[in-house]
């Protein structure tokens, strides 16, 4: 049995081809790699000896020929296979072990040139894929050192893989090429002044129940690279399977906690936060979104960006909810809410980063691509666009509020006071009529003075401000842009009230 070995990626290598080799194989070997095998006492066949062709074009040209083609994809099972190669003095090809030149890690780097980029493309790598892979029944193709000790292993107990085995290899051997040639068309596109394609890499993380309702199926996928507040990357310590519906929330709440360095909880229930505070520690953050709407909480998902504590989950424990998230968890903790079997709880790593995320939506025959949100803008006393000027604390819940309607869905209010929500208008078709369920929701529990109002769009007529001052506001922070902005602007230096424009927009639909 002969291995042909040439790999970029030496991880596990010597130790891999030292097994092939104490169980018998012919190992053959090109460039650096053989190199690297002989240097660790690894006794090899130079891919010259085999071709009976030195190796040309600085390395460019050394596998493609009949000598290695012909012996991977000669099928064993049909004899004119066999005399052409008995008549060409071609020997089989058992295995290829091959990983491909680093371009996706080339072109990453900074001011990378063009001639770097197009010399880390692999062409006999691929091809030497490919055969070995069409022709899987005889030939096992590895391009992933993550199965070297099971290929060892089938080797060893069965004197070669097994041919299902061989078909899972093929299948990856695929997959690396498919991806490969990806990177380099989306490169070499954007160097020729082509048109741009998208091509988009995602594994399966798991099949879903059912989809947003039970009629429809559902599948989550996962990007290649890990994420930060990141569902895809959560680790489930108690509950049932998340459906679609948990996970579409699920994520909206990690968003909202991004967007605070401070300790802070968010409730939140279809995509829209019900209750959000700040606090000293997790249990204050935690107990004042609760009450911030103890109604709507029910069956509801929490998330918070501290650890949870014996005396949050206790708090947590009386009330139906749907999902837990946080940092981490102590021991106790977990204990008291993992006594409710079907809870789900999460651990989601909260890293700060600057990193930029796509956001992918699919619209009918096609699909949308933009930069996720990350980006909000500090709410400061210059922003002012009124005779009032805002005090500190206004300023305080100006942000805290600026923060929160960015994450409503559109047309979006938040009402809010010392760092807490006390009303959430979301999804109305007119900004008034948000307002409206905002403000009813702070009079209700009793807030009517001291508001401040958050808009996620700009107030284009004054009758929103009109009527936040009969309900207690005293600051409106909006984006402002709107060709009647003096309007609003009018109106609320006749009722005293501080409003500012920030200049950004956090429209969501």
């Amino acid at each position: 049995m002969r291995a042909l070995v040439s790999v970029s990626d030496k991880t596990g290598l010597v130790e891999f081809v030292s097994g092939l080799q104490s169980l018998g194989w012919e190992i053959i070997a090109t460039g650096g790699t053989q190199r690297l095998l002989e240097d660790n006492g690894v006794k090899t066949i130079g891919i010259s000896d085999v071709t009976g062709f030195p190796e040309i074009c600085d390395g460019r040209v050394k596998t493609l020929h009949p000598k290695v083609h012909g012996g991977l994809l000669a099928r064993r099972d049909l004899e004119s296979h066999l005399e052409a190669l008995r008549e060409n003095g071609i020997e089989f090809i058992d295995m290829v072990c091959v990983n491909l030149y680093p371009f996706r890690q080339t072109i990453a780097k900074e001011g990378v040139e063009m001639a770097e980029a197009i010399e880390n493309i692999d062409i006999g790598g691929p091809s030497m894929l490919r055969s070995a892979a069409k022709n899987y029944k005889d030939v096992t193709v590895v391009c992933d050192p993550a199965d070297y000790a099971q290929i060892l292993a089938e080797i060893k107990a069965e004197g070669n893989t097994k041919v299902e085995t061989r078909l899972q290899l093929s299948a990856k051997a695929y997959t690396h090429t498919a991806q490969y040639d990806a990177c380099i068309a989306t490169y070499m596109r954007k160097q020729a002044g082509l048109a741009e394609k998208l091509f988009l890499e995602f594994d399966i993380q798991q099949s879903l129940r059912y989809g947003e309702n039970p009629h429809q199926s559902a599948k989550f996928y996962r990007d290649n690279s890990t994420t930060h507040f990141s569902l895809a990357y959560a680790e489930q310590l108690n509950g049932k399977e998340l459906s679609y519906n948990n996970i579409q929330d699920a994520n909206a709440a990690l968003n909202i906690v991004r967007e605070f360095e401070e300790p802070f909880c968010v409730a939140l229930k279809h995509m829209n936060p019900c209750g959000a505070a700040i606090g000293k520690d997790a249990l204050e953050a935690w107990t004042r979104a609760y009450e911030a709407d103890t109604k709507s909480i029910f069956g509801g998902i929490v998330a918070l960006n501290r650890e949870v504590t014996a005396e949050v989950a206790l708090g947590m424990k009386p009330i139906f909810l749907e999902i837990v998230m946080a940092p981490s968890f102590t021991d106790e903790a977990l204990e008291i809410l993992c006594a409710k079997k079907n809870l789900r709880v999460l651990k989601v790593d909260m890293t700060r980063t600057d990193e930029l995320q796509n956001q992918y939506i699919s619209v009918n025959g096609g699909l949308l691509v933009q930069h996720l949100d990350t980006t909000t803008k500090e709410v400061v006393a210059d922003m002012c666009v009124t005779e009032a000027k805002p005090t500190e604390q206004l300023l305080t819940d100006m942000n805290f509020g600026w923060r929160i309607v960015k994450h409503v869905k559109s047309n979006a209010i938040a009402v809010v006071k010392d760092g807490a929500t006390l009303g959430v208008g979301a999804g109305q078709m007119n900004r008034v009529g948000s307002a409206e369920i905002a403000l009813k929701q702070a009079q209700a529990a009793g807030h009517t003075e001291g508001l401040v109002l958050a808009s996620d769009g700009f107030l284009p007529f004054d009758d929103t401000v009109a009527f936040a001052a009969e309900y207690g506001v005293t600051a409106i922070v909006q984006p402002g842009g709107s060709v009647r902005d003096e309007d609003s602007i009018k109106k609320a230096n006749e009722l005293g009230i501080t409003m500012l424009f920030t200049g950004m927009r956090h429209f969501k639909h």
